[in-house]
């Protein structure tokens, strides 16, 4: 059984693969919050901006096999995007890592998708993964230390991007905390933060929420 939030075809707003055309798969549930906000200032991550309750969301529900929610998120991949060799899928949450497994990798990319993976590296990733984003939040130790980026909100307490560019990831991204959800929304430090940084240590480069400044989903 997979438990969907919601599921949709959009652009890809963040990182690495930003502005590519994507069918958005959100799960619902993760390992660091309970995403009930009377819990967040007791959670293993306290600044999440992600609604992942529940399958009340767009496209949401559950699906009782692999190939059941292959075929649904394949039908999202409209017939006039062209050519379907450039199908691509994200799988993010909440964290993805508690559902996405290998019977799921194996149904979607039978239909052709390329798929994509972001996660807060808790987790180690199953086989399969063409594009895996690792995405840390807090202290929380990470067990996926290898993929293709790896995307630091920022800033984060006590989380030093030094700590992570040792790593086997191919490209290291920083992204200013979203602070929508906050008392202190008009608080700039965080983009400011985050160009500094990126401007004094050239291994990293800026990641920024474009689906949002674009206005889509």
């Amino acid at each position: 059984m997979y438990s969907v939030k919601e599921a949709f075809y959009t652009l890809q707003g963040e990182g690495g693969q930003a502005g590519r055309a994507s069918v958005f798969c959100r799960f619902t549930g993760c390992n660091l919050w309970s995403g009930r906000e009377q819990d967040r200032q007791t959670a293993r991550c306290t600044f999440c901006d992600t609604d992942f309750l529940g399958v009340d969301g767009q496209n949401g529900g559950r699906f009782t096999d692999a190939n059941a929610l292959a075929d649904y998120l394949a039908a999202l991949w409209p017939e006039a995007a062209g050519d379907l060799a450039k199908r691509y899928v994200v799988f993010t949450g909440g964290e993805p890592l508690l559902q996405l497994d290998s019977a799921l990798i194996d149904a979607m990319h039978a239909r052709g998708f390329e798929i994509a993976v972001e996660t807060n590296g808790t987790l180690e990733a199953p086989l399969g993964i063409d594009w895996i984003c690792v995405s840390p939040k807090g202290t929380n130790a990470l067990v996926q230390t290898h993929g293709h980026e790896l995307k630091l909100v920022y800033p984060q307490v006590g989380v030093d991007p030094a700590d992570f560019v040792t790593m086997a990831f191919e490209h290291f991204y920083l992204q200013p905390m979203d602070l929508s959800h906050t008392t202190i929304a008009s608080d700039r430090r965080p983009m400011q933060e985050a160009v500094e940084y990126c401007m004094t240590h050239p291994e990293w480069r800026l990641s920024l929420q474009t689906h949002k400044i674009a206005g889509i989903d």
